[in-house]
């Protein structure tokens, strides 16, 4: 058994942590910490096929968020409506077009990115969290290096 209430006292922040920096709201990440423990009291079954608790927590908050972009991508297109702009600081701004890059690019190329640029982490230390090996990680990677490059093209 799972004790929620202790993981999410010794791991919240960190999954607080990661939705702020992913979401770029205090608001939506609130509800993405809620939803990620959530998530684990209904099916703790995931859990065990992650390599720790840490990992699942991570990679659970991570693919949150990214949906949560790319939702957010479909209902403003679908509403015609643009984005409110961020405030006007050069890391806000680029952490606004990382975040649109992120929605444009399949799941997994796009947590592979988040994890190796955005957290630091080494080809290995990405390759454990999403559960494939190292080459496949350098696959991703260049996958949206390449995705960048069309974009570039088409803008």
């Amino acid at each position: 058994m799972i004790d929620v209430e202790s993981l999410y006292k010794t791991h919240g922040t960190v999954v607080l942590r990661r939705a702020r920096t992913l979401l770029g709201n205090e608001h939506d990440a609130q509800e993405a910490l809620q939803e990620v423990f959530a998530q684990l009291l209904h099916s703790p079954a995931g859990v065990r096929s992650a390599p720790s608790m840490v990992s699942w927590l991570y990679q659970s908050t991570t693919h949150y968020c990214l949906n949560q972009l790319r939702n957010r991508r479909t209902s403003a297109r679908l509403l015609e409506q643009r984005p409110a702009p961020l405030p006007a600081s050069p890391r806000a701004e680029a952490l606004s077009e990382v975040r649109a890059l992120l929605t444009r690019m399949e799941p997994q190329v796009a947590a592979a990115v988040v994890y190796h640029h955005l957290d630091g982490m080494t080809l290995t230390e990405v390759a454990e969290v999403l559960g494939c090996s190292r080459r496949k990680v350098g696959y991703l990677l260049e996958r949206a290096q390449q995705a960048l490059q069309r974009m570039e093209l088409s803008a």
